[in-house]
C-alpha cells in the first residue's frame, strides 16, 4: 500500500510499504480522509519533534523515523482482530491516536503518561496511508450520518474541547482566540456550542470569514489595522474577555492575550511551539493571569462526537481543499506554510476515492 513515510526535516516521501493486518484486540481500517495537521507542519519545518529520529526507537512502539505521518484520521472497518466483538465491517471509524503504555488506558490524565506519544508521528502506522491496523481502544464509532470528511475532523475537535475544558469557561463568558486556523476556529466551535462570545484576531480575511460567516465567531479583527485588546476592552466594558486561547505559536500574538483577557482570567495555551517564545511575563504576573498549557484530549472524544452528531457543530465549512497522497507536499503542505491565508483545513485521501 501507499503511505506517506516521515524521514527526516523536510525529508517525506511517498513509498509503497507493507499492509497491515489486524492482529489480536486490533481494528483494520481502511482510511477514507486525513487531516494535515499543524503538528505536522513543524515536524516538516522544525523536526523531528514527536517524531523519534532514526536510531532513536520510541520506548512504546520501539519505532524511528521513518514513520509513516497521519494522525487526523477517518475511515470504514475492513476487519477485526481476534477478540473484537463490538465492532461490525463497513462502520464508520475515528481514531484517538495514543500511543501510551497499556496500564495507563483510561486511567485520569492519560494524556500525560510517560512516554506518550502520537499514532501517525511516534509509530504505529499513521493516517497518511491507505491502510491502519488500530488498538480496538482507540477507536470510536461515529455515526453514518456524519460524512467521512468531516469525521476526519474530530481528532481536531477533540483537541479544541479539551482546551476549552481546561478553560473552565462558562456559558456567558467573553472568549478572544489568537488565530483562527483550524484549532482556532475549532475552538471557537466549541465555546459558541457552549454559548459564549467568541472574538478571534487573525491576519488571513478568507478565514476571519469563515469565522464570522459559520457564526463561531462573534467578531474577527484583523491585528494589522486595529488594536485587538483595545477593541476586546471596547466589548467588554473595558473589563477585557474571561479567557483566552493562543492558536499561532507566533510570540506578539500571546503577549496580545495577556493584554486582552482581564485581571485574575485564564489563558490556554493550545499551539506547539518551535522556538521559545517571548513572554511578557510581567503583564502576566501584574494581572494574576492563569496561563495553562494543553495536549492532546482526555476522555473527550466521545463528547466532541455527540456534539457533531447532534448537529451542534457543523464541521463541513472548514473543509477548504481535498487532495491525493501524490499531492501531499506540493498541494498541502506549501499551501499551509506558504499561502496558508488561503487555507483551513486540507484532507488527504490516501487511496485517492472521493476526489
Amino acid at each position: 500500500m501507499r503511505a506517506a513515510r516521515y524521514y527526516d526535516r523536510k525529508d517525506i516521501r511517498i513509498e509503497d510499504i507493507e499492509a497491515p493486518v489486524a492482529g489480536a484486540g486490533e481494528v483494520l481500517i481502511d482510511v477514507a480522509w486525513c487531516g494535515i495537521c499543524g503538528t505536522d507542519l513543524h515536524e516538516y519545518l522544525d523536526g523531528p519533534i514527536f517524531v523519534p529520529p532514526a536510531g532513536h526507537p520510541h520506548p512504546i512502539s520501539g519505532e524511528s523515523a521513518p514513520v509513516t505521518l497521519g494522525h487526523e484520521m477517518s475511515g470504514t472497518v475492513a476487519a477485526l482482530g481476534e477478540g473484537v466483538t463490538d465492532l461490525e465491517v463497513g462502520q464508520h471509524v475515528v481514531v484517538e491516536p495514543y500511543i501510551i503504555h497499556e496500564e495507563y488506558y483510561g486511567k485520569e490524565n492519560y494524556q500525560l503518561s510517560p512516554d506518550m506519544n502520537f499514532i501517525g508521528l511516534g509509530g504505529r502506522g499513521g493516517g497518511l496511508a491507505e491502510q491502519i491496523a488500530v488498538d480496538r481502544h482507540w477507536v470510536h464509532p461515529i455515526s453514518e450520518k456524519v460524512g467521512l470528511d468531516e469525521a476526519a475532523l474530530i481528532e481536531p475537535l477533540s483537541v479544541a474541547h479539551h482546551a476549552v475544558s481546561r478553560s473552565e469557561a462558562a456559558a456567558g463568558d467573553v472568549a478572544i482566540i489568537g488565530g483562527a486556523g483550524p484549532i482556532g476556529v475549532l475552538t471557537a466551535a466549541v465555546l459558541k456550542a457552549l454559548d459564549i462570545t467568541v472574538i478571534v484576531s487573525e491576519l488571513s480575511e478568507l478565514r476571519r470569514q469563515k469565522a464570522l460567516e459559520t457564526g463561531v465567531a462573534d467578531y474577527a479583527f484583523d491585528p494589522r489595522d486595529v488594536d485587538v485588546a483595545e477593541e476586546v476592552r471596547k466589548l467588554t466594558d473595558g473589563k477585557g474577555a474571561d479567557v483566552g486561547f493562543e492558536a499561532t505559536s507566533v510570540d506578539v500574538v500571546l503577549n496580545m492575550l495577556f493584554d486582552a483577557v482581564r485581571p485574575g482570567g485564564v489563558i490556554v495555551n493550545e499551539s506547539i511551539w518551535g522556538h521559545r517564545p517571548e513572554a511578557d511575563l510581567a503583564t502576566l504576573v501584574l494581572k494574576e493571569l492563569d496561563l495553562r498549557g494543553t495536549i492532546g484530549y482526555s476522555f473527550d472524544h466521545a463528547a466532541t462526537i455527540k456534539l457533531v452528531e447532534e448537529g451542534k457543530i457543523d464541521l463541513k465549512p472548514f473543509i477548504t481543499g481535498k487532495i491525493g497522497l501524490d499531492g501531499l507536499i506540493d498541494e498541502g503542505f506549501d499551501t499551509l506554510i506558504n499561502r496558508n491565508e488561503t487555507a483551513v483545513k486540507i484532507l488527504v485521501s490516501p487511496s485517492g476515492k472521493g476526489l
